[in-house]
């Protein structure tokens, strides 16, 4: 089988889950925590060397501030404890999104996660947060216009690669394969550069549910394939 080299993924469900269990929604943001820990130790052990994850949009901060402050809290949980794991797995992780907005008690936690880890050589872990494209578009576009105003980039010099590398992903592949749970089919504000030439596998299964099983039929799905990147 070909593995893809990145699997990005939009976390999608956590809440309509734990509402078909007659659980609050909280319940299920919890529990998806939970399965983004498996899938990590699945991603590797299948041969995935780059694991993205869209945990919170910039738009998500219209949700009910109850909502918004159980995530926040479960995403501080989330980067202390993820050092251990971490550390225990080899596992680098990156987080990208516009972390100017954050307490700064998440902000410092997401720092030292990332010093720790930034040696370790095993599954290169990225997780998105207060993340959406077009934002990471604009911020990459001020900056290079920046630099043209200073006479430091001539306007001409400007190339996909110059953008890509402004971008939050920079030195990360694009993704060969995203993967949305729960029925819905859009990208949501994910990765809009990085996607273009994606293979994208919708699944009517909610976040929670998804484990081993359920990635194998995204991989059998991306086997059958034929990626031509615009040749024939």
């Amino acid at each position: 089988m070909n593995i893809p080299k990145h699997v990005a993924v939009i976390l999608d469900g956590n809440g309509r889950w734990a509402k078909s269990k007659g659980k609050p929604r909280n319940f299920g943001h919890v529990q998806g925590s939970k399965t983004v820990e498996d899938m990590c130790e699945i991603m590797y052990n299948r041969g995935i060397e780059y694991f993205t994850v869209y945990a919170f949009s910039t738009e998500n901060w219209k949700r009910p501030t109850e909502e918004v402050t159980l995530l926040m809290n479960l995403l501080r949980d989330y980067m202390k404890n993820c050092i251990k794991r971490a550390t225990k797995n080899n596992m680098c992780v990156r987080v990208i999104g516009d972390k100017t907005i954050l307490a700064e008690d998440i902000k410092k936690s997401i720092l030292d996660l990332e010093e720790a880890t930034k040696d370790n050589t095993g599954l290169k872990f990225t997780i998105a947060i207060n993340y959406g494209s077009r934002d990471e578009i604009l911020r990459s576009v001020k900056k290079l216009t920046k630099q043209v105003e200073e006479g430091t980039l001539k306007a001409e010099d400007i190339t996909e690669e110059l953008i890509a590398a402004n971008l939050d992903t920079a030195g990360l592949p694009d993704p060969d394969l995203m993967i949305r749970t729960s029925g819905e089919q859009r990208i949501s504000n994910f990765l809009l550069w990085q996607l273009a030439y994606t293979e994208f596998y919708f699944t009517p299964v909610y976040w929670p549910d998804f484990n081993a099983e359920e990635l194998e039929k995204a991989l059998e799905a991306y086997n059958n394939r034929e990626r031509r990147f615009g040749k024939l």
